[in-house]
């Protein structure tokens, strides 16, 4: 019988395209999905509550798939984590509601972003964080970010030029601090476009920089110009952390 499934998932995404699935290319959804569909005998389709980008990680993905095995949830998670690469990892299986899914059912995202600008390189933690040459002032990020929390039109942060839906978000909390080395920045929203998190640090690290002012972050919101925001920060600061349903 069939029976709809919700999975926690953590990767370290450096040497993968991706979550979603992608013919010839590693992705963390293709390696999900082959380890599933050879449990099963047959073809097997996992929905990710979200699409992270090449190079990010997580720390828990909410995924759902529909299953016909006649093993227990824990016994699912252990085949999975034996035939996954080292790289995934699942955290967690459940039995869900029949309706439920990971996309359509979540209520928000928190992703979180960590910058190294110390003066020795970070050996351990190399892969997790993206390395600045300069000591961005975390208080004007700070007055920046004030600006960009809240419900706006986000189309200059979003790396999608063609995207036809609406690019009104919700963020309701940003925050960045500083860790010793370490600058991290806190996004949480109901949801983010294609780069959002990672544009809206690129252009907050230029008001650290002293390049472009906290002020001129309203005028940015106003002109919905990807062109005129920050670039896009790399992808390894990136993790999702947390999924809310």
């Amino acid at each position: 019988m069939l029976r709809n499934y919700k999975f926690i998932i953590a990767y370290d995404g450096t040497r993968f395209f991706g979550w979603e699935r992608q013919p010839g290319r590693d992705t963390i959804q293709g390696k999900l999905e082959s380890v599933l569909t050879r449990l099963q005998g047959s073809p097997v389709e996992i929905i990710g509550a979200g699409r992270t980008d090449a190079g990010v990680h997580a720390r828990a993905m909410a995924a759902n798939a529909q299953l016909d095995v006649d093993l227990s949830p824990e016994e699912i998670r252990d085949y999975m984590n034996r035939y996954l690469p080292d790289a995934i990892a699942v955290r967690e299986v459940k039995e869900a509601a029949p309706r439920f899914h990971a996309r359509y059912k979540a209520l928000g995202k928190t992703y979180r972003y960590v910058c190294f600008d110390g003066p020795v390189k970070p050996v351990f933690d190399r892969k997790y964080v993206t390395l600045l040459d300069y000591r961005p002032d975390v208080e004007r990020m700070q007055q920046a970010a004030a600006y960009l929390q809240g419900e706006h039109d986000f189309a200059s942060f979003c790396g999608n030029p063609r995207m036809k839906k609406s690019t009104v978000r919700l963020v309701d909390s940003i925050t960045v601090v500083r860790q010793r080395d370490r600058i991290v920045f806190t996004f949480h929203g109901t949801g983010f476009l294609q780069n959002m998190v990672r544009i809206l640090v690129g252009t907050l690290l230029e008001v650290g920089r002293g390049t472009r002012q906290p002020e001129d972050m309203p005028a940015l919101l106003e002109a919905r110009d990807r062109r005129l925001a920050g670039p896009t920060a790399p992808p390894e600061g990136l993790c999702l952390m947390k999924v809310d349903y």
